[in-house]
């Protein structure tokens, strides 16, 4: 990691050889500077020769680690110095330009220029200081390295990449046929319930990376199990070992739904209710906790299943499994892969894309290096990997011969793949990796989240001018490429969200391979810290604060920190308030700061007006904070930071009027602030690089920013919801923002409120026009409009947006009708709610057009050549509150019927409808339906009552139907797969509120 901080900063200081101009009159300023400069450029320069080999070295040479232990802090010192001085380039440059802009007298430009120009001289003394200073540090390190006879950086050319169709299948599993036959059998069979134990616990127990997270994963899907027990649940445990968090997984995972229960006793309670009578599997994966008292009330809950329930456990400790319960003979101890398995799973990734000639000729080493990986599932993925693109024998042989197999430090020799895969990544990659030994373990992280903080590292430099953030895909996608990340999932409603959680294994690796950079702070039963005094020059920091008080002081100790995650979510953030000041004041080099709160009522009121000493912060979250009322004007002083979070800090009233100044600001993460923040300042127009807005707010109010301030945010992409619509009196300020060519957006939310949601004088506009100017990006996946006043919706460009997948219509208050939103081929969730004037879903509705409703259908044609109406639609919900006008859902014609209508739903939900007189045929006899839910609709209850209802024979195939909150039908596995009906738009938060409004 050395050489990737070596190179970043001799790269800032190559962009800042030349001496600025407004020192080169003072010639002897001038000249020091640009020698201390350049004495900083050669010992760096230097040393960068030899330090692929120093690394490489190291791994045995304790004395080597120290040497770059030195060479990191400097270089780390020096980047301080460089950025310090771009920061004040950049605050000189800004406050040049606001002054120039406020047209001041002749007389008070010269002053502010004389006073610009001390300051600068002044500014440029301090850098020379420094420099020097760590000059002297360098010709020391200089002279150390001599003793160390250092070879030189040969050039290697670079191998070249095979271009591939998709990723590689990583659940693809080799061997464990009998493990899995073994352990199914101890689950299943009556017979084997651990000497008569009401609830036995088996556990599978091993060394990290050995496979026990994918066994229980095989031995959870096998089909015996399926079917042998009415419930089945997975909890991730981790450490720690949190009983709350994990009885209410335990809870949600029968409810199907979050729970509002507090305290312990009463969650245990209702777990028990509805576990009594059910044969339950439960798996708790990764347990660490040896603290028997935390497990014993949660299974006590538990011991009301019926016999034949289980629990599964995986652990790396056999201490843990006999705590947890377990007998000696359900203690199934997982042995590594066979030589075979091994090397079948490491071949498959290494010959990817190479012919059978070439693969038969690597055969032989490969072999051996499969032997290297001493049956280690997770070492034969990594190794494979990095094989892939090592296209020569004589490269294989180097993998197999390297020195670094028998690193000592490697907890029982399980981390000499790892290192080798390390030191085989790029520079950047390596910074990048490194970086995540800052999060506890288990921890699960969002891709983007993670690539905004490799942003504010400086790690992510493209070298083709692209965004960082395409850079940081391409990096994160590398390195999952390597199997350095796994166990991805997406959100259900957004697939572009992808979490992740590195492997125990990998983890500890990158905390051995960081252990004097990256320190893990844990305050706890109110004991002080225990410091390590070696690392106190530490660059990157967590703290978890199990305990509110009184241990945060000694974070202050790490004056060199340049990330510092606090973790509140044990308790929450006002307790920092006292501490803010003086953190501010003395972790000056901090370019991550993260203060989100956790899921806690109380937070901090307040910043400190010292966060404007923090100029080298990138990253700044706050989410969560919820008393948070304002942010100070000091934070717009931090002309370098790009990521700022205030999701949910739903107390915030106002940004800081000088936002404009945060030119660098590329994700201003406001979502879900609509109902506090009152406006957007002026100025937003100017953060050109924008990319995340998540909340608009406009007013009538001209000290705020209108609607046309988007125009030059073209950068825009995401989310953007626009509040406020209803203020908007001249139409052209919504063609001022110029939404069609913000490109990256993928979801848009119109909200036609005014202020704090009041609807007064709402007959007054015309939000018909309004909608028709806010024509957004041709590629938009998300619409959702609310509180539109118009009584029909009647936009041009709403059926051409062609990849749109959901919309919501919601408080639509005068629609008469419905748009025919049948047209759009690619719709697959589609919510209709609150109050509207609907009083027939009509034909229209559908989208088709009157030549191919009256085109009669030849007997002649296929199927294929049909009519479609909703192609693609999978979720309908009609929610709204005492619609009493709607009474007809208009069915087909006989003329109609070559129409197919919806023909992939899977869930439809009907919600206060009193009127409703019935279902179209289309909706009764489609087979492709799972769910049905009536609720509050009278007329439509008595027709699908169970058995008794007229419309009963036309459903009776839905497999999973819900009558006024009963379930009249339930097929599991259909409720398991198509689990809709908890489908809510992007805006529903604020619907109840909106609501109580008017």
């Amino acid at each position: 990691m050395a050489k990737s901080i070596v190179s970043a900063v001799l790269e800032k200081l190559s962009s800042l050889l030349m001496i600025p101009g407004e020192i080169k009159h003072n010639f002897e300023l001038a000249l020091a500077l640009e020698e201390e400069m350049g004495k900083v450029i050669a010992h760096f320069q230097d040393i960068q020769s030899v330090l692929q080999d120093a690394e490489s070295k190291q791994v045995k040479d304790a004395n080597v680690r120290n040497w770059l232990k030195k060479l990191k802090d400097v270089a780390y010192d020096v980047d301080d110095v460089l950025d310090e001085w771009n920061s004040e380039k950049l605050k000189s440059q800004i406050e040049k330009e606001q002054k120039e802009a406020r047209n001041f007298p002749l007389l008070k430009k010269m002053r502010n220029s004389i006073s610009s120009f001390t300051f600068q001289t002044i500014l440029y003394y301090k850098i020379a200081s420094k420099l020097n200073g760590v000059n002297e540090q360098l010709d020391t390190i200089a002279t150390e390295k001599d003793r160390y006879k250092f070879g030189l950086e040969k050039v290697v050319e670079e191998p070249r990449r095979l271009i591939t169709a998709s990723f590689i299948d990583d659940e693809e599993v080799y061997g464990r046929c009998q493990e899995t036959k073994i352990l199914v059998n101890m689950l299943v069979a009556e017979n084997s319930s651990g000497g008569g134990l009401k609830l036995p616990v088996i556990s599978i127990m091993g060394m990290g990376g050995i496979g026990k997270t994918t066994l229980a994963q095989l031995v959870y899907n096998h089909s015996d199990v399926e079917c042998h027990f009415d419930k089945r649940i997975w909890i991730c445990v981790s450490d720690p070992f949190n009983e709350i968090r994990i009885a209410k997984e335990i809870l949600e995972a029968f409810k199907g739904e979050s729970s509002n229960l507090v305290g312990k006793d009463n969650i245990l309670q209702e777990i028990r209710s509805h576990v009594s009578g059910k044969k339950v599997l439960l798996v708790l994966d990764d347990v660490w906790s040896e603290d028997a008292t935390r497990w014993e009330q949660l299974k006590t809950s538990l011991k009301h299943c019926s016999p034949g329930s289980r629990i599964l456990i995986t652990t790396r400790n056999e201490k843990v499994a006999i705590i947890m319960g377990t007998t000696s003979p359900n203690l199934f101890l997982l042995n590594t892969l066979s030589l075979e398995e091994c090397w079948s799973l490491l071949s498959r990734r290494a010959y990817y894309g190479r012919t059978r000639e070439e693969s038969e000729n690597l055969d032989d080493i490969g072999r051996k290096i499969a032997e290297k990986c001493q049956g280690l599932p997770l070492a034969a993925k990594i190794l494979g990997g990095l094989l892939r693109f090592k296209r020569t024998r004589e490269q294989w042989q180097n993998v197999l011969d390297s020195e670094m197999w028998d690193i000592e430090e490697a907890e029982q020799d399980l981390f000499p793949p790892l290192f080798l895969s390390y030191y085989e990544l790029p520079s950047a990659l390596k910074q990048c990796i490194s970086y995540c030994a800052v999060f506890p373990k288990g921890m699960i992280l969002r891709k983007d989240e993670l690539i905004k903080l490799w942003m504010a590292q400086d790690y992510l430099k493209g070298v083709r001018c692209e965004e960082m953030e395409i850079v940081g895909e391409e990096y994160f996608d590398e390195l999952h490429m390597r199997s350095f990340f796994q166990d991805f999932r997406g959100d259900e409603l957004d697939s572009d969200i992808i979490k992740y959680k590195m492997h125990d294994l990998i983890h500890d690796f990158l905390l051995v391979l960081m252990k004097t950079e990256c320190v893990m702070l844990v305050n706890h039963d109110s004991e002080e810290l225990k410091l390590d005094l070696s690392c106190e020059r530490a660059r990157y920091g967590t703290l978890i604060r199990k305990e509110a008080a009184p241990t945060e002081p000694n974070i202050f100790r790490f004056r060199k920190l340049r990330s510092l995650l606090i973790d509140s979510s044990y308790h929450d953030t006002s307790s920092l308030r006292l501490y803010l000041p003086r953190l501010f004041d003395q972790l000056t080099c901090l370019r991550t700061l993260n203060l989100s709160n956790g899921l806690f009522r109380n937070s901090i009121e307040e910043l400190p007006d010292e966060i404007g000493k923090l100029v080298h912060l990138r990253y700044l979250n706050l989410k969560n904070n919820k008393k948070l009322k304002e942010l100070p004007e000091s934070l717009c002083g931090l002309c370098n930071l790009q990521t700022l979070n205030l999701k949910w800090c739903d107390s915030l009233k106002e940004l800081p009027c000088g936002i404009g100044k945060i030119i660098n600001l590329r994700h201003l993460e406001n979502d879900q602030t609509n109902l506090s923040l009152m406006a957007i300042p002026k100025g937003i127009g100017r953060l050109t690089n924008l990319q995340t807005l998540g909340l608009f707010v406009v007013t009538s109010n001209s000290d705020t920013s209108s609607l046309g301030d988007l125009q030059n945010l073209i950068h825009l992409r995401g989310l953007l919801k626009i509040s406020g619509l209803g203020a908007v009196c001249d139409v052209t300020e919504a063609e001022k923002a110029e939404l069609e060519n913000k490109k990256g957006l993928r979801t848009l939310i119109l909200d036609f409120t005014i202020s704090k949601g009041l609807m007064s004088n709402r007959w007054q506009r015309d939000d018909g026009r309004l909608l028709e100017a806010l024509r957004p990006p041709p590629y938009l996946e998300e619409l959702e409009i609310w509180w539109y006043s118009s009584p029909t919706i009647s936009a041009n460009w709403m059926m051409g947006l062609t990849k749109l997948s959901h919309v919501s219509l919601g408080y639509c208050l005068h629609l008469k009708s419905l748009p025919p939103l049948g047209k759009l081929p690619s719709l697959e969730s589609l919510y209709i709610g609150g109050r509207s004037r609907v009083e027939k879903v009509s034909v229209e509705f559908l989208g088709v057009e009157r030549e191919e409703i009256l085109a009669p259908s030849s007997s002649l044609e296929s199927p294929s050549s049909s009519v479609i109406a909703f192609p693609s639609l999978k979720h309908f919900e009609f929610e709204f509150f005492d619609l009493e006008e709607w009474e007809d859902w208009v069915p087909l014609t006989s003329r109609e019927e070559h129409i197919s209508i919806m023909p992939r739903l899977c869930s439809l939900t009907i919600n206060s409808c009193p009127k409703l007189k019935a279902l179209p045929c289309y909706v009764l006899h489609n087979t492709s339906l799972k769910q049905l839910n009536i609720s509050q609709s009278p007329i439509l209850s008595e027709r699908c009552r169970k058995e008794t209802g007229e419309d009963w024979l036309k459903i009776s195939h839905i497999p999973s139907i819900m009558i006024d909150s009963v379930r009249i039908q339930v097929n599991c596995s259909s409720v398991e797969e198509f689990g809709v009906l908890q489908f809510q738009p992007l805006h529903s938060s604020s619907l109840s509120s909106n609501f109580s409004q008017n």
